[in-house]
């Protein structure tokens, strides 16, 4: 793989009874995890949902609404790594001013000439390094922008990089992707593209994404049914939340709804904690869909 680290630039339990939630408004600040210390290291995947035509003054969807909820939500939690979805440009820079000014992004749009949405891969800089990294296709030709194959009509893309954890010495592989929401081909097309590029890489592997399908379908039992990688909800030594589904879609969250938006990771990653974040603020919510946040630690690393 071969990049440049661009900052902010445009390559940038059980469950419980079914039942209306009844969720408090967290004071200004609090966290479902927070900054993390070393070696743990703090994953977060989360579809922000690509800004939108302000049609309608009230949505919940409004970009210009949800802006100050995001911010709240990202300064709070302060991730080390965070796997972004459909973010555009002037919002993946968002995100990083969000996170704050040691944070750096990798990435850029999904078309052919590399703008639109895209999945950002966003970093504490001061705790990781870049070795290498790429973003490609998710098609036949994945090394041609904007480029489809497999019955999807949008083009998806995969990030993928090496870090260097500054903390520990240790490298692994982050991936990032967000998959068709109409073809099911695509997906289980994507679904081998995914494992082949974890297959190809000596270090561990933490993937974060949107793939549009539940926890217990065939794209999940590609990824996941072999061992090549463990879905870090059912490998997690502490659960914080209860399983709700990931997109709530404005709406209060319910469970035995579709868990679509996942952090997997190959089994030499010892997982910790893990949380699907409902946290609603007094003017609403940040995303259509909630963030799914784990604490991670690499085996060796002390």
């Amino acid at each position: 793989m071969t990049g440049i680290t661009t900052p902010r630039s445009k390559h940038f339990s059980a469950l419980a009874p079914e039942r209306e939630p009844q969720l408090a408004f967290p004071p200004r600040g609090s966290s479902m995890i927070g900054p993390v210390d070393a070696p743990g290291l703090h994953v977060m995947t989360y579809n922000i949902r690509r800004r939108g035509p302000e049609l309608l003054p009230r949505s919940p969807d409004l970009w210009r609404r949800r802006k100050p909820l995001m911010a709240r939500l990202l300064a709070a939690e302060q991730p080390a790594l965070v796997g972004v979805q459909e973010a555009l440009f002037t919002q993946a820079r968002f995100v990083g001013q969000s996170l704050g000014e040691h944070y750096r992004s990798l990435g850029h749009g999904r078309e052919r000439n590399t703008g639109g949405e895209g999945c950002p891969i966003f970093y504490d800089s001061t705790r990781l390094q870049v070795v290498e990294w790429r973003q490609s296709a998710l098609s036949d030709t994945p090394n041609v922008p904007g480029s489809t194959s497999w019955g999807n009509r949008t083009p998806r893309v995969v990030v993928e990089a090496i870090f260097r954890d500054l903390a520990t010495g240790i490298h692994f592989q982050a991936v990032n992707t967000h998959l068709d929401h109409r073809s099911r081909t695509a997906r289980l097309r994507s679904a081998d593209a995914l494992r082949n590029i974890v297959q190809a890489t000596p270090y561990p592997t933490i993937m974060t994404g949107d793939f549009n399908t539940d926890a217990d379908t065939h794209p999940y039992d590609q990824l996941t049914g072999n061992g090549l990688l463990v879905d870090t909800w059912n490998t997690a030594e502490e659960r914080l939340t209860q399983v709700w589904g990931t997109f709530p879609n404005y709406g209060p969250p319910k469970h035995n709804r579709k868990r679509i938006d996942w952090v997997l990771a190959t089994p030499d990653v010892t997982v910790l904690q893990t949380g699907i974040n409902v946290t609603r603020y007094s003017g609403g919510w940040p995303s259509d869909h909630a963030p799914v946040q784990a604490v991670v630690r690499f085996v060796g690393a002390k």
